[in-house]
C-alpha cells in the first residue's frame, strides 16, 4: 500500500454516498504536493476521472477509469506542475452495481 510509505500524508476524505456523480474534497493547509492517490474503504467504487484545483488557478485532469474495491487505491497520480499547492480534488464516480447501501469512504492522499 502506497498510502502507507513514508511521504504520504491523508490531506483530504469524503464519504461517496451514490446520490451524485462527483464528490469535492477540500484540501487544507498550504503545502505542496507533487502525486496523488485516492484510497477507498468500505464499499467498492468506480472512480472515473479526477480534477485537481491548485491555489493558482490551474487545473489538471486524470482519466482514471478504477474499480476499487475497499481496501485499494488509485495508481499514483503525477501532476505535471511539479510541487503545488492543491486547492481541491473533485472526483467523478459511477456506484457498483448492488452497493446502494453502502457509503464508499474515499481518503485522499498526498506525497
Amino acid at each position: 500500500m502506497l498510502s502507507n510509505k513514508p511521504g504520504w500524508h491523508k490531506i483530504g476524505e469524503v464519504k461517496a454516498d451514490f446520490k451524485m456523480e462527483n464528490e469535492s474534497i477540500a484540501v487544507l493547509g498550504a503545502d505542496k504536493f507533487k502525486s496523488i492517490l485516492l484510497k477507498v474503504t468500505d464499499a467498492p467504487i468506480n472512480i472515473e476521472g479526477i480534477q485537481v484545483f491548485f491555489e493558482s488557478g490551474d487545473m489538471e485532469e486524470f482519466n482514471v477509469k478504477n474499480e476499487l474495491k475497499p481496501g485499494s487505491e488509485t495508481r499514483k497520480l503525477d501532476l505535471k506542475g511539479g510541487a503545488m499547492e492543491i486547492k481541491k480534488v473533485i472526483f467523478t464516480y459511477k456506484t457498483v452495481p448492488n452497493q446502494q447501501d453502502e457509503k464508499a469512504h474515499v481518503e485522499l492522499y498526498g506525497l
